[in-house]
């Protein structure tokens, strides 16, 4: 059964990471030009700024208990008629979210490579740290999907010539479906044994 600690452990550190990525978009179009994510307050690591009741708390219990914690904050505001650059900058902007938890996974995953926090703290550590690794893995992957509104779809649609524009059409109509393919059928035969690959490589 999911204990109470791994489950409280396992949130905490899912809000922490969806909070970085949304921040990274915000503090991004900030530097593109677009004040409006600083404005609204949303440029800060106060998760209580960014929590969504159901992506944050509703659905990361539920999914905790089935096995994986998943789950989002509120996105951050931006507008991109603000933005230097045009829709270049959007894709940027979409960009900086995924980028972060990369970033973090890449850090916490030298960190448990090198053993650096040998003899500094406990070894009951590095299960936690594995599991920072394995959350941030997964959002940046989950968010690149170019399945709108995911990152990934701003990405495609920013770099899309206008003759192709169908593209973008046929994935906004067809989300659901869409969405229901990657989840149950690529992201069991592709992504989970890469996910399964990494786990196995950073317990070793």
């Amino acid at each position: 059964m999911f204990s109470e600690i791994s489950l409280i452990f396992s949130i905490a550190i899912l809000i922490m990471s969806v909070v970085a990525h949304e921040v990274s978009h915000g503090y991004v179009a900030y530097m593109l030009g677009d004040p409006t994510a600083k404005l609204a307050g949303r440029l800060t690591l106060n998760p209580l700024k960014h929590i969504d009741p159901v992506g944050s708390i509703i659905v990361p219990i539920f999914t905790s208990i089935m096995g994986f914690t998943f789950g989002w904050a509120k996105p951050v505001p931006y507008n991109q008629y603000n933005l230097r650059g045009g829709d270049k900058s959007v894709a940027v902007v979409a960009l900086a979210g995924p980028v972060m938890n990369i970033f973090i996974a890449f850090v916490f995953g030298v960190i448990i490579k090198t053993r650096i926090l040998d003899g500094l703290a406990s070894p009951e550590i590095y299960p936690l740290l594995i599991y920072i690794v394995l959350i941030n893995f997964v959002l940046a992957i989950f968010n690149l999907t170019p399945i709108p509104p995911f990152d990934g779809s701003k990405v495609l649609f920013s770099f899309l010539p206008y003759n192709h524009r169908k593209i973008e059409e046929f994935l906004n109509s067809n989300q659901l479906i869409l969405l229901f393919i990657f989840l149950f059928f690529i992201w069991g035969t592709v992504i989970d044994p890469i996910i399964n690959t990494l786990l196995v490589y950073l317990s070793n």
